[in-house]
């Protein structure tokens, strides 16, 4: 499984961002997407998942309300969408898949589960 995550830049805050991810390879095998980031100087988080066959989702608490997690079968790829977005959300954002267990909320930011991509810089500054 090949991913590309795209859809990063500046935004103001309260503003709106939407990132892609492309997962090449997917096949309905693989159980879960989510999205992760990680900001300087701080441990990589994840952020939201999404189960591929049932599209169950889940969020941290902090971007619960604010952030959508999708994902397209047929394009097999995975969407968030970032609304309300404030400064602490500045951090590179990763998607991965197989990294989370969106009925359980567990996340695996380590990078030993599951395949990565790479990621894509997201910066909320006025």
């Amino acid at each position: 499984v090949q991913l590309q995550a795209s859809g990063g830049g500046l935004v103001q805050p309260d503003g709106s961002l939407t990132l892609s991810c492309i997962a090449s390879g997917i096949h309905l095998g693989y159980l879960a997407a989510g999205w992760f980031r990680q900001a300087p100087g701080s441990e990589r988080e994840g952020v939201a998942c999404i189960s591929w066959t049932d599209g169950h989702v889940n969020y941290v608490p902090s971007v619960e309300g604010r952030f959508t997690i999708s994902r397209d079968i047929d394009k097999k790829t995975v969407y968030l969408q970032m609304n309300m977005m404030r400064p602490e959300d500045t951090a590179v954002y990763y998607c991965a898949t197989d990294a989370c267990l969106p009925y359980s909320s567990t996340y695996y930011p380590s990078g030993d589960f599951g395949s990565w991509g790479q990621g894509t810089q997201v910066t909320v500054s006025s």
